[in-house]
């Protein structure tokens, strides 16, 4: 009898403990898509950090929301770390390790980044601020999350009306060619796919929607991201058209004398795409670190560009 009566004590305890923490959220509550939900955020945050400054910091200045530091480490695009510059945002470092110290001086009341890269950073820094670490889902998805976490609902709505608008001419443009197209990525000693699957980086989803054709080995059906061929495994960029892109890492110095050491490669010239001149370098600014709707942009001129124009 003791025993039943402690249980329902403890019952009781906890129910009360949890209906006390739902009534004591003031402003928003999230649970889907997020680490550790449910969450509670404040509904019109006006000192946004966040951790991430890729897809994210992109979406989110996209947005005009307050955000006042992040990572500048990975930002690979001109137009981005001008942006960063000009509202004199706090440099965090590296993303991976972004300087809490620096966050907690910041007095922050949002903290926004990913489930994936800072989980293990979750706990630290969700006793500086409320903390949204987001899992990995579509990227126009991702877009309406954090306009609804951020509290800029509709903000982006005609945007992406726009674009949808774009992409479905597109679309109906590449229905009408029997092109395939090839991507690859030079990096040090190294090549990476990023392929056409349910789970693919925002940029290879965006030529998906706009009715690109990729290869048989760049198309996938499981959640795989990325393939990394080899010299050999290269042969099966087999496509009419290849784009690439040449990245050496964070800084781009390098960019053109790893191309050069690729390019001159006789393995690369035997692909089809560079035989018959088809063969184009993007830039790495969109391809690499997709930063939202304006990047998104930049890869339909490319697919315009050097697909449907070239024809």
């Amino acid at each position: 009898m003791t025993s039943v009566m402690r249980f329902c004590f403890a019952l009781i305890i906890f129910l009360m403990n949890t209906s006390f923490s739902h009534a004591a959220c003031e402003g928003k509550e999230i649970s889907e898509d997020v680490y550790n939900g449910p969450l509670c955020i404040p509904k019109n945050a006006q000192r946004i950090v966040t951790l991430d400054p890729l897809i994210t910091l992109g979406m989110l200045l996209e947005l005009g929301a307050p955000v006042v530091a992040t990572p500048y480490m990975a930002i690979q695009d001109d137009g981005v770390m001008k942006s960063v510059k000009d509202r004199n945002l706090v440099d965090l470092g590296n993303p991976r390790e972004p300087s809490l110290e620096r966050v907690a001086a910041l007095k922050p009341d949002l903290i926004i980044g990913s489930a994936e890269a800072h989980g293990q950073i979750y706990d630290t820094a969700a006793k500086i601020a409320p903390t949204v670490l987001f899992k990995h889902m579509d990227w126009k998805q991702y877009l309406q999350r954090l306009s609804e976490v951020a509290g800029r609902e509709g903000t982006a709505d005609q945007a992406l009306l726009a674009y949808e608008r774009r992409v479905s001419s597109i679309r109906e443009r590449m229905a009408k060619t029997d092109l395939t197209v090839s991507t690859v990525r030079f990096a040090p000693g190294r090549f990476v796919v990023f392929v056409d699957g349910p789970e693919a980086y925002a940029p290879f989803a965006v030529l998906h929607e706009a009715g690109v054709k990729r290869t048989l080995y760049e198309t996938v059906t499981d959640g795989t991201i990325v393939k990394r061929p080899d010299w050999e495994e290269l042969a099966s960029l087999d496509g009419d058209i290849l784009l690439y892109v040449s990245a050496s890492g964070f800084e781009n110095d390098e960019d053109d004398k790893l191309e050069k050491d690729v390019v001159q490669n006789p393995l690369w010239q035997l692909l089809p795409a560079v035989q018959s001149g088809r063969a184009y370098r993007v830039d790495r600014g969109p391809w690499q670190s997709f930063h939202g709707l304006a990047s998104a942009h930049r890869i339909l001129d490319d697919i315009e560009r050097h697909i449907l124009d070239s024809q």
